[in-house]
């Protein structure tokens, strides 16, 4: 069978799948059907985000180190990133 042909078989094998039963969520998989409203949430939240001067910023850090992070923001009552932004500007300014 040629590469097209090949394509053409999988794009009616995946069309079939779609239109099988509980099909309503193909796709959407874990989102019960919200995944519009979770995208649009999400991008306004990257608006404001962007608006206050916020930049997204990963870094890897060892596991001890982030559990401390996560209990440190816990008894602070205040959410990881403003944890971590609060400790590297006292950390930065010594």
């Amino acid at each position: 069978m040629k590469k097209t042909g090949m394509a053409k078989s999988d794009a009616k094998k995946l069309m079939g799948k779609m239109a099988a039963p509980g099909a309503a969520v193909f796709g959407n998989a874990g989102n019960a059907g919200n995944a519009d409203n979770a995208v649009v949430d999400r991008k306004e939240l990257r608006e404001r985000e962007r608006a206050l001067g916020l930049v997204p910023f990963a870094v890897k850090l060892n596991a001890d180190l982030v559990k401390q992070l996560q209990e440190h923001a816990k008894t602070a009552g205040v959410d990881l990133n403003e944890a971590v932004a609060s400790l590297l500007v006292k950390g930065l300014a010594s």
